[in-house]
């Protein structure tokens, strides 16, 4: 049978160098280096540049591991919020990152909009600058990418938004998105994502991207007495990152394989890995407009995502995804939360192969 092609929003289809940058680490014994040697220094640099080169962010910014993106929620929040944090949400996973700062005890405020909507500058500034007046908002927290819905935040919008508030640290969650959206680092003070979605690794290794506005307020809050976490406390981070060290044994063959694969991605440069990502998104929203079965679940053209395509189902999603499975040898994802069975999300992740993305439009236009 021949191998089978996952369109599932992570963990995702392993980019296609993944096994031989594998087999080159095991010959190289990666797994066995000491996270104190010079080799591992060395791994973690190169990873750091690679990325640096990806994403478009200058020395000012560090590049910290831990593991996940999830655990970036807590550690942000904690070293990043001494007023108030204010979230857009729209969703089950920038809703998630809402209740973060809530279970933290932080005062924390949501500017809501329904599932498949996304957000309007304006409306969102009215919400928060109302909310500054009576007490300082000093954390924003934007999700680009709604994996859960299939929303997607304009970058133009993001920074809208957090020009208004230059004083506050401002922070982008891109879990499914990254390395595809242009992120202005000079307009936020933090970044992150994990490596099993648009990396196209097992999961496990968590990205957090933070400049020296952010650990300066982490240090702030220190000696305040706050509570900004014990060992991956943003400033032990840092200053083990100044060494291209880790304050704790690292998950070093992934950090190895996220270098390799950032400097893959290079090669392809990212405004070709940008534009063949909008290709197949193209694709995929064309063939399921022509369904007579599938809806696109993101009515606004402007907020749909490019790596995560979403479609309301006429049938159970589980019979379609068992059908895509038996006819095509391809997974796709089902439908998130409550919408398991009335929804499918499919990944357009970088890993994605642009024919087999056609045979999948090609089917869906068919249903």
């Amino acid at each position: 049978m021949p191998n089978t092609h996952y369109f599932t929003p992570g963990p995702a289809a392993l980019y296609p160098t993944y096994a031989q940058h594998l087999q080159e680490a095991l010959h190289l014994q990666i797994g066995s280096i000491s996270h104190r040697s010079r080799f591992f220094s060395e791994i973690y640099e190169q990873t750091y540049r690679a990325l640096q080169q990806l994403l478009g962010f200058d020395d000012e910014v560090a590049v910290l591991f831990v593991g996940s993106a999830t655990e970036v929620w807590e550690r942000s929040i904690q070293n990043g919020v001494d007023s108030r944090s204010a979230h857009l949400v729209n969703g089950a996973f920038s809703e998630k990152f809402y209740q973060f700062a809530k279970l933290l005890q932080k005062d924390a405020i949501a500017h809501t909009v329904a599932e498949g909507k996304g957000f309007v500058a304006e409306e969102v500034l009215q919400t928060f600058q109302e909310a500054h007046k009576i007490k300082p908002i000093d954390f924003l927290a934007f999700t680009h990418n709604e994996t859960a819905t299939g929303v997607s935040t304009p970058s133009e919008t993001i920074e809208r938004i957090a020009d208004a508030f230059p004083d506050a640290i401002r922070v982008v969650d891109m879990v499914s998105s990254a390395p595809y959206p242009h992120i202005d680092f000079r307009k936020v003070e933090s970044a992150f994502f994990s490596v099993q979605k648009a990396f196209g690794m097992p999961a496990g290794l968590g990205v957090w991207l933070v400049n020296h506005k952010f650990l300066k307020k982490s240090e702030a809050l220190a000696q305040k007495g706050a509570i900004t976490g014990t060992y991956h406390r943003l400033s032990e981070l840092w200053k083990h990152f100044e060494q291209f060290q880790t304050p704790a044994t690292p998950p070093v063959l992934p950090i190895y394989l996220l270098g390799k694969i950032a400097e893959d991605l290079n090669q392809i440069g990212i405004e070709q890995v940008r534009k063949l990502t909008d290709q197949k998104a193209q694709l995929l929203y064309e063939a399921i407009g022509k369904s007579k079965s599938l809806e696109i679940a993101v009515a606004e053209p402007a907020h749909r995502s490019a790596t995560v395509v979403v479609a309301n189902t006429q049938k159970e999603a589980s019979a379609l995804i068992e059908q895509i499975k038996n006819d095509l040898n391809m997974e796709i994802g089902a439908g998130y939360g409550k919408a398991k069975n009335t929804q499918i999300r499919i990944a357009n992740f970088p890993a994605v192969d642009f024919s087999a993305t056609q045979q999948l439009a090609d089917y869906l236009a068919q249903c």
